[in-house]
């Protein structure tokens, strides 16, 4: 199905309560295998298998309250849009770890510390993209499989005491074979299941030779929640919350900027007529993952994330109603009280649940890749920093680079492979970084003259006399757009309470990229009615007339003079890029 053409539900529309709660059952079923079965996964990796059944029931409310909270919208927590959460799988290795070296207390610790920082990270979103590139992002998600897989790998051979032999290989065997089976050679809805259908196939052949825990079942109740309680936060701080804590940071920001990406997909998906994104409600949405995160490391359970899964589930139904991600979230609610429905979960054999989760990690890596290959595309020197960088990581992760030396260097920082790699990649991506002339001024037409002087020294440094008109008529145009702007939307913006001073900061940047010199307008954010100049921009592709016929005319020119505009709203800044040929337009006429 074509959202273009069939959707039937924007986000905004009220969907009849049936309707709501059928489709909020279908995505909650989507994602209870990672809400159950990852937590599961972390607390018998980091033998804690007494908090098996707590951490799954924390998981599930935790994953309930924040999809709850981002279809409600609460502030500015909650991006408005049907996005239910899952447990986080880049968290598996870390949070193993934690429980390894400290136990429930130092994984809440450091689960708390990585909620603060998402919620850091959603306030200063505008800086994110220039910390992490595609080629840092994708090396880090290429060496998340890479520490997780030895502890999938474990959990193949684990089988209860008696259990005949085989029962483990061929349990795994044919989850593995049914998943791939389903999602290599089937199309549409199916796809979406594969994982679900291998579970359910591995599970009947376990029962089959009598490892599926049966009596884990026959034993749950069904209302009520499990023995256990809250962990006490570790405050001790000691070398083992210090070697862990970048790893931690590093991944929540590598889990942000993947959640930007679902967030970014789900609004393209959830309107009828295209528009830009807003990145405010991207910034609502990172704000309620730390939310969510924050109450998941107080309950004493492990992250959770935005399920990519959702955005698929629009193009399948046709509906991207807010009301339905409500709906997933209580269903999550409610089933985190039901431990009958936990246990049929929780029963299924740790090697069915390794040999799913390494397909997924399989599927992971892959798109590391992806990112770094299409990072190379525009920059060959981006497949050298992923390469040095990756096997970095994996040197460092299975101790085969000066482990005598690493084990000890800053309390056993850069024994972590994924806090190696990355590390790397990001010092290496910041020494290849190409310099930026910056121009800081205010948002005046009596900026036009520095702001001339400011064009011609870029132009005359990069070579770019021959488009110098060009790339001033451009930026004057971009200049008085923006003040166009801000005055349509004076009232929007001082009833923000956003101080004049900090509305009116301008940051002007150059560069030159690919035959294109950008420019690009950083001032302080208006007020949250401040319309899109993209969606503008588009309006008057589609000839619908602008209000204001001087902005109109400022819009027209500024759509011919720059090869794309670009206008990315955040709550604390606005950013409009535009990109300028350089090459003179004869030599570009064919």
């Amino acid at each position: 199905m074509s959202v273009a053409g069939g959707l039937r539900y924007e986000v905004e529309d009220r969907v009849p309560a049936p309707v709501a709660l059928g489709l909020g059952l279908q995505l909650a079923a989507m994602g209870i295998n990672g809400v159950v079965l990852i937590p599961t996964i972390v607390f018998q990796a980091g033998s804690a298998d007494e908090l098996v059944l707590w951490a799954v029931f924390a998981s599930v409310l935790a994953c309930g309250a924040t999809t709850i909270l981002q279809g409600r919208r609460v502030g500015r927590m909650g991006a408005g849009y049907a996005l239910p959460h899952v447990s986080s799988a880049i968290f598996i290795a870390v949070c193993a770890e934690a429980l390894i070296q400290g136990g429930p207390g130092l994984l809440a610790t450091l689960v708390v510390l990585s909620a603060l920082a998402q919620a850091a990270f959603s306030a200063r979103l505008s800086l994110l993209h220039r910390v992490l590139t595609p080629v840092v992002t994708g090396t880090v998600v290429m060496l998340l499989p890479v520490t997780v897989m030895p502890i999938l790998f474990g959990m193949l051979n684990e089988l209860p005491p008696g259990a005949p032999v085989p029962a483990a290989p061929l349990s795994a065997a044919v989850t593995i074979v049914a998943i791939l089976g389903i999602a290599l050679r089937t199309r549409g809805t199916l796809r979406l299941w594969a994982p679900a259908i291998g579970i359910l196939a591995g599970s009947v052949t376990g029962a089959a030779f009598g490892i599926y825990d049966t009596g884990l079942v026959a034993d749950a109740r069904w209302i009520g929640f499990p023995a256990g309680g809250l962990p006490a936060l570790d405050i001790g701080f000691g070398a083992a919350f210090w070697g862990l804590l970048p790893a931690f940071l590093f991944v929540a920001l590598v889990g942000t900027t993947k959640s930007v990406a679902v967030a970014v997909a789900a609004q393209r998906m959830s309107w009828r007529r295209p528009r830009a994104v807003d990145y405010r409600a991207v910034q609502r949405a990172v704000a309620a993952k730390g939310a969510g995160n924050l109450l998941a490391g107080l309950v004493g359970t492990m992250p959770n994330t935005l399920n990519a899964n959702a955005v698929a589930a629009i193009e399948v139904t046709g509906v991207a109603a807010r009301r339905v991600g409500v709906a997933a979230g209580l269903v999550f609610f409610v089933l985190a009280f039901v431990p009958k429905a936990l246990a049929l979960i929780l029963a299924i054999p740790g090697a069915v649940v390794a040999a799913s989760l390494a397909v997924i990690m399989a599927t992971l890596f892959t798109v590391g890749m992806r990112e770094v290959a299409r990072s190379i595309g525009s920059n060959p020197r981006n497949g050298l920093i992923a390469g040095v960088s990756f096997w970095t990581g994996v040197g460092c992760e299975f101790d085969m680079i000066f482990p005598a030396f690493f084990a000890e260097f800053a309390g056993g920082l850069l024994s972590s492979g994924l806090t190696t790699g990355g590390l790397v990649a990001l010092l290496l991506t910041a020494l290849t970084a190409r310099r930026k002339r910056r121009l800081r001024g205010t948002l005046d037409m009596a900026e036009l003259p520095r702001l001339r002087e400011f064009i011609q020294a870029f132009s005359a440094r990069h070579g770019l006399a021959p488009v110098l008109d060009r790339l001033e008529a451009a930026s004057e145009e971009a200049l008085l757009t923006l003040l166009e702007s801000r005055e349509a939307a004076k009232e929007a913006d001082e009833a923000g309470g956003t101080p004049d001073d900090a509305r009116r900061e301008l940051l002007l940047t150059a560069r030159e990229e690919d035959d294109e010199a950008v420019l690009e307008f950083r001032v302080g954010a208006a007020g949250s009615d401040e319309l899109n100049l993209q969606d503008r921009l588009a309006w008057l592709e589609a000839d619908t007339p602008a209000a204001d016929v001087e902005q109109e005319i400022s819009l027209r020119l500024l759509r011919h003079l720059a090869s794309s505009v670009r206008h990315r709203q955040f709550h604390d800044v606005d950013i409009l890029t535009l990109r300028v040929s350089a090459v003179p337009e004869r030599e570009s006429r064919p």
